[in-house]
C-alpha cells in the first residue's frame, strides 16, 4: 500500500508539470474566443483531455492482458537455446518505452535549440466548435505520453485513474500559479523529461522479461527532486534562469485571461 501512495503522488507530480503545456494551449485557444466563451471552453478543454486519459488507460489496460506469446525471438547464449516470448503486453511495453525515450530526447531538444511557438502558432479560433475539436487533437497527442509514463509507473489501474483525476483537478483550479513556477524554474521541467527517459528504458527493459523494481525508480526520481529543491532553497541565483523554448509564444502565454479565482492576486497587484 506505501509503494501504492509513493507512486500515486509521484504520479501527480509527474502529470501535472508535462500536463502543463496541455492546459497553456487549451487556454491560448480559448483566448481566441468572445469573451463569453473564454471559460466554457477553457473547461470543456479539459473535462476531455481527462476522459481521453482515462479511456486509453482502460483500453491499454485490456492489451496489457494479453500475455499470450505471439512469436518468439531466439535469445542464444553459449550455454542456452533460449527463445524469448513476445506477447501483446510485451509489445506495448516496448513500443511504449521506445516512444517515450524518442519524445523526452525530442522535448529536451527542442527546449534548448527548437524554434519556439512552433505549435501555436499554426492554431486558429474561428468557432468554438473549430476550437472544441483542436483542442480534442491536442488533447489525444498529449494524453500519449501521459499514459505511457502511468503505466512504465504502476500496475494498478485505480491508482492511474486517480493521478489523473486529480492532476486534471490540479491544473483546473492552479493552472497560472504552477506554470510561474515551472516557468522561474525551467529545471522541474527538464528534470521531468529525464525521468521520461528513465521509464522510457525501464518499459523496454520489461517488455524483453528483464524487471526492474519500481522502489529503484521511484528512489532515483525521489533523490533528484530531493537535490533538486535543496539546490532551490540554499542557493539565490544573482541573474534569472536559463529560458527555453516553448511550443507557444511568450506572449501568447501573457495572453491567457486566467478565471478570477486563479488570476485575482495578479490583477490586484497591476
Amino acid at each position: 500500500m506505501t509503494e501504492s501512495i509513493i507512486a500515486l503522488l509521484t504520479l501527480i507530480l509527474l502529470e501535472v508539470v508535462l500536463g502543463l503545456d496541455n492546459v497553456i494551449f487549451i487556454s491560448i485557444l480559448s483566448s481566441r474566443l468572445p469573451q463569453a466563451q473564454q471559460k466554457k471552453a477553457r473547461r470543456v478543454g479539459l473535462i476531455l483531455a481527462m476522459f481521453i486519459r482515462l479511456g486509453l488507460l482502460a483500453i491499454i489496460s485490456v492489451i496489457l492482458k494479453l500475455t499470450n506469446d505471439l512469436f518468439h525471438i531466439p535469445w542464444n547464449t553459449k550455454e542456452t537455446n533460449y527463445q524469448m516470448g513476445i506477447s501483446g503486453k510485451d509489445l506495448i511495453l516496448i513500443l511504449g518505452g521506445l516512444f517515450l525515450l524518442y519524445k523526452s530526447s525530442k522535448e529536451i531538444y527542442h527546449k534548448m535549440e527548437g524554434d519556439e511557438g512552433d505549435t501555436s502558432t499554426g492554431m486558429k479560433g474561428e468557432s468554438f466548435k473549430s476550437v472544441v475539436i483542436q483542442i480534442l487533437l491536442l488533447d489525444i497527442v498529449f494524453s500519449i505520453d501521459s499514459i505511457i509514463t502511468a503505466v512504465g509507473m504502476v500496475k494498478e489501474l485505480w491508482v492511474m485513474f486517480t493521478a489523473v483525476i486529480i492532476s486534471v483537478g490540479i491544473m483546473l483550479f492552479a493552472a497560472e500559479p504552477i506554470s510561474k513556477f515551472v516557468n522561474n524554474h525551467p529545471v522541474f521541467k527538464m528534470l521531468a523529461l529525464s525521468f521520461l527517459l528513465l521509464i522510457g528504458f525501464s518499459l523496454i527493459a520489461e517488455g524483453f522479461e528483464v524487471h526492474i523494481p519500481k522502489g529503484y525508480i521511484y528512489f532515483s526520481m525521489a533523490f533528484a527532486l530531493f537535490v533538486d529543491f535543496i539546490q532551490l532553497k540554499m542557493h539565490k541565483p544573482k541573474k534569472p534562469p536559463v529560458k527555453t523554448r516553448e511550443h507557444y509564444l511568450q506572449e501568447e502565454e501573457n495572453k491567457i485571461e486566467w478565471p478570477k479565482w486563479e488570476g485575482k492576486e495578479k490583477k490586484n497587484k497591476n
